[in-house]
């Protein structure tokens, strides 16, 4: 248990580094974008090609990835029920929420949490491509109904930094092949950064969410505290029914399998509500709701299971 929340604290450490910097004036909190694109386009890409790369084939194939289709899906499931049965939300809007309640950051958050706090920063990998390659075009499928739709849809994934570096990956796991030292250098080390660079992002994001958080939040009532219930408590609480008591997981495997479902909602999808013009102030809300309970929520998990 001291390991797994000394690692915990180190990561927030950093977070809150982030956001000390931010609140000092040496960073705006514009900057964050900056930090982020850093981070999501050039650093941690090359992070996840140096881990997938050399995982461990049985890691990539864990039941984890199991526990965390069934949790988005019994989420989804249930924000879609209420929110279309119930409350009579349009398309487009149910999606963004049922997106919302489920789509986990396992870019900037979750790859530093499978590094620092599991130990392996593969494990997180099929829970990225699931999101990428599976829930991330259906989803545009559902917000856009058309021909140009589909086919962007179905390209996205090979638009994707993380997809395509974790594919590349996962090529040379199961071919076995390996770059000369000479060019996994290079990658590593910029991959080194991708960890403190997200963190800090991540804590500054934190800054520049509560100066604005007054002006932001109102109007959304039942909406926002039922995607909030479901993406923190209802989505980890599945994940760790299903991964002890259906899978038979423990010690590593249900703590990986809990965290990660307790992973706030992705940023991504305020960019996605932006651009269909739906639910934008639900998608936005719920990122930073969830990302400030994610830290206490996780440490206690982390605490419990480990």
């Amino acid at each position: 248990m001291s390991g797994v929340v000394a690692a915990f604290a180190a990561l927030v450490s950093v977070a809150v580094l982030g956001y000390v910097v931010g609140a000092g004036g040496l960073l705006r909190a514009s900057d964050e974008l900056v930090l982020s694109r850093l981070a999501f386009f050039v650093a941690t890409p090359a992070l996840m090609f140096a881990t997938v790369s050399r995982a461990d084939l049985g890691t990539l194939l864990s039941p984890v990835l199991l526990t965390e289709v069934v949790a988005v899906a019994c989420v989804q499931l249930a924000y879609v029920l209420v929110a279309k049965l119930l409350w009579r939300r349009d398309r487009r809007e149910t999606t963004i929420g049922a997106l919302a309640s489920s789509y986990v950051n396992a870019g900037n958050l979750g790859v530093p949490i499978s590094i620092y706090v599991l130990g392996d920063g593969a494990l997180v990998a099929p829970i990225l491509l699931f999101q990428l390659i599976v829930l991330t075009p259906i989803s545009f499928l559902i917000l856009d109904r058309g021909a140009r739709s589909i086919r962007s849809a179905l390209l996205l994934p090979v638009r994707n930094p993380l997809t395509v570096a974790s594919l590349l990956g996962l090529a040379c796991a199961l071919t076995g092949f390996t770059l000369p030292v000479t060019v996994m250098r290079p990658i590593e080390l910029v991959g080194g950064a991708a960890i403190p660079v997200a963190l800090l992002a991540y804590g500054l994001s934190l800054y520049g969410s509560q100066r604005t958080a007054t002006e932001k939040n109102g109007g959304l009532g039942w909406d926002i505290t039922l995607v909030v219930a479901l993406k923190s408590v209802v989505q980890p609480a599945i994940a760790y029914v299903t991964a002890r008591f259906v899978l038979g997981l423990d010690d590593g495997a249900l703590l990986a399998a809990t965290l990660f479902a307790a992973l706030p909602t992705a940023q991504n999808i305020y960019v996605y509500a932006v651009n269909y013009d739906a639910g934008r102030r639900l998608a936005r809300s719920a990122v930073l709701i969830t990302t400030v309970l994610s830290i206490p929520i996780m440490t206690a998990i982390g605490a419990a299971l480990g």
